[in-house]
């Protein structure tokens, strides 16, 4: 029930960030606070090896349920809802009975993998990627919908005739919330079906990926107002979504940027920077060698951004900690008992690397370690790959763009170890300023439903307190300048794979 201290009746926005593990909800008042918070977990499967699904009706009660939960803890007057959600995951329903045809395949499903390499060999790669500023690859929502087709509707009949739906995890709650087919702009961009020049669905990519056009939400603008929401417990009559935004680009949005020149690293399992990019009016986005062209939103002019994804961030100190026996949490105190790695690098290639490197071929590796190598050594190792892959991007980006980057936005779980940001502000020589704001994205999300239904005006909205923390370097340059040359050396080795002799072979 609501809190009695809570001040009663004030405006306010909801808005939920849909994610992979679960569905928080937050109330964000007039002036900016967190009013109240909920978060209800949502299971996956993995069926096969490179399989993720998730159930499209369990996602549909948990976001409700947070909702629900977080409307009956306070007591204000609902102006409009925000959405942030996981982007790429792909979701099939009949438009008849509105049930899911199957699972949702999640962002990191890779069971189409093997579709790609005819495309890359029939020279499709850099059509496409001219086309959406996407590489060719699994992760991203036209090869699961091809796949998903494939299993329901083979021969594309009952997709031709209107039955089927399509759509990413925005759609299918749009859809279910206010009987609305349509995708928001930037989750649309991440479906590598969507023409970066004409902002409309590319016909010959559909054409492709055998994906009858009619199957398609229409795309929006990330602050047009939805239809009013089916009736909800505790959500007023008439109340509609103001505000949908992919997770990542909802962060970037509460960080409060609004033009080039910013950059935002979010840590997770994997990590990823973005930043909003120069648009040439003639060309439109650039496409940066090494990094991804996405729509970060439209409001209702699109704002274009550059991305880098890593592979294996926090993944990786969850697997050494698994590996060395430890808790994680005390995975961090391990890495500190030692003043540096004693000359151990640590490259977590285990599918390959990502951004800027794009080597798929990469391999996992250990290097530089002797007979004093301890666990402390590997643990920090662990730790320094994650700001060192970081910072590789950074330098990538300062090289594309030719704009210093003196100033890093941070946020996602591991950004809340203190210690792990004061090691990426001494190896990148850049200042790191990370937000302490636990639903970034849905406060993001909250942010941009506010501005388009009222609430705030932009630049209230910019003026809103946002909760931070600086890490200035405190590392010599000379010495941040002689590490990342030995972790460049690592990532050589990870990277080269000589040829094995025939005679080698035989033997």
């Amino acid at each position: 029930m609501a809190d009695a201290s809570m001040p009663r009746g004030v405006p306010a926005v909801a808005a939920i960030d849909q994610g992979t593990s679960s569905s928080k909800a937050v109330v964000v008042g007039a002036d900016g606070r967190v009013l109240g918070r909920s978060s209800v977990g949502i299971g996956r499967a993995d069926p096969a090896p490179g399989w993720v699904e998730q159930d499209a009706n369990e996602i549909r009660e948990s976001v409700l349920a947070a909702l629900v939960t977080v409307l009956d803890s306070v007591d204000v007057e609902l102006v409009g809802i925000g959405l942030s959600n996981q982007r790429e995951s792909a979701v099939i329903w009949s438009r008849r009975t509105g049930e899911p045809l199957g699972p949702v395949l999640g962002w990191q499903d890779r069971r189409t993998a093997d579709r790609v390499r005819p495309l890359e060999e029939s020279g499709w790669a850099a059509r496409i990627r001219a086309k959406t500023g996407l590489p060719l690859d699994p992760m991203f929502s036209a090869l699961k919908y091809e796949w998903l087709l494939d299993q329901v509707d083979p021969d594309r009949e009952a997709a031709r005739r209107g039955e089927i739906a399509l759509g990413t995890i925005d759609s299918w709650l749009t859809w279910t919330l206010t009987g609305e087919h349509r995708i928001e702009i930037g989750n649309a961009s991440r479906t590598q079906l969507l023409n970066l020049e004409t902002l409309t669905w590319d016909g010959e990519l559909l054409d492709l990926f055998r994906i009858p056009p009619v199957c398609l939400p229409r795309v929006s603008a990330s602050a047009e107002a939805t239809a009013a929401l089916i009736d909800i417990p505790g959500v007023p009559r008439g109340t509609s979504i103001h505000g949908i935004l992919g997770d990542s680009h909802a962060a970037l949005y509460a960080h409060g940027v609004r033009a080039p020149g910013q950059v935002k690293a979010t840590y997770g399992s994997g990590s990823s920077i973005m930043g909003l990019a120069e648009v040439d009016d003639r060309a439109g986005a650039r496409v940066l060698d090494g990094l991804v062209t996405t729509i970060a939103w439209a409001d209702p002019v699109p704002a274009f951004a550059f991305e880098g994804t890593i592979l294996s961030t926090g993944a990786t100190l969850l697997w050494l900690a698994k590996i060395l026996g430890v808790d994680p949490a005390q995975l961090s105190t391990l890495a500190q008992s030692v003043p540096d790695t004693q000359g151990v690098d640590l490259v977590p290639a285990f599918a390959g690397l990502g951004a800027p490197w794009w080597d798929e071929s990469a391999v996992g590796l250990v290097s530089g370690f002797g007979l004093g190598t301890g666990p402390g050594h590997l643990a920090r190792a662990a730790f320094e790959s994650v700001a060192l892959q970081t910072e590789d991007l950074f330098a990538a980006v300062e090289e594309r763009l030719g704009t210093p980057i003196d100033t890093v936005l941070a946020d996602g779980g591991p950004s809340q170890n203190d210690w792990l940001m004061q090691v990426q502000a001494d190896l990148s020589q850049r200042r790191v300023v990370r937000s302490n704001i636990a639903e970034l994205s849905a406060t993001g999300a909250a942010h941009l439903a506010g501005v388009s239904c009222g609430l705030w005006t932009a630049d209230e909205c910019l003026r809103l307190p946002r909760d931070r923390s600086p890490f200035d370097p405190l590392m010599e340059r000379s010495d941040a300048d002689a590490r990342r040359q030995t972790w460049r050396s690592a990532i050589e080795r990870s990277r080269f794979q000589p040829a094995i002799p025939r005679k080698q072979i035989d033997t």
